[in-house]
């Protein structure tokens, strides 16, 4: 399977349940914040009304294949390299999705 490189910067395409899709919005904190709980729902088999959003990875089972995994998927989403250990030194899709807003100055405003 090819993995063809689609243009957008942090617009445009990104997978989203495993297909890549056409975002109409700009990526943003609730995006991330959105996506991590839908992969996060996915992972662990639950609907993702059920995620709470606050609560430890690690207390939703993720081990560190889980977590180099999700990393890896959530740079498809961002399109630039993220620590594999991203998971684990923001523990939660709060703290995850934040700190990747700041770090994409996604919260400056215009």
């Amino acid at each position: 399977m090819s993995q063809e490189n689609k243009s957008g910067g942090l617009f445009g395409f990104f997978r989203k349940g495993g297909k890549e899709v056409e975002s109409n919005e700009p990526l943003s904190e609730e995006v991330i914040r959105q996506w991590l709980v839908k992969r996060l729902a996915k992972q662990v088999k639950v609907d993702p009304s059920e995620i709470d959003t606050a609560k430890k990875f690690e207390l939703y089972g993720l081990d560190s294949i889980v977590a180099v995994q999700v990393s890896g998927d959530l740079e498809k989403l961002v399109e630039q390299r993220l620590s594999p250990a991203l998971l684990f030194e923001h523990p939660s899709i709060d703290e995850l999705s934040a700190h990747l807003a700041t770090e994409l100055g996604l919260n400056a405003t215009a």
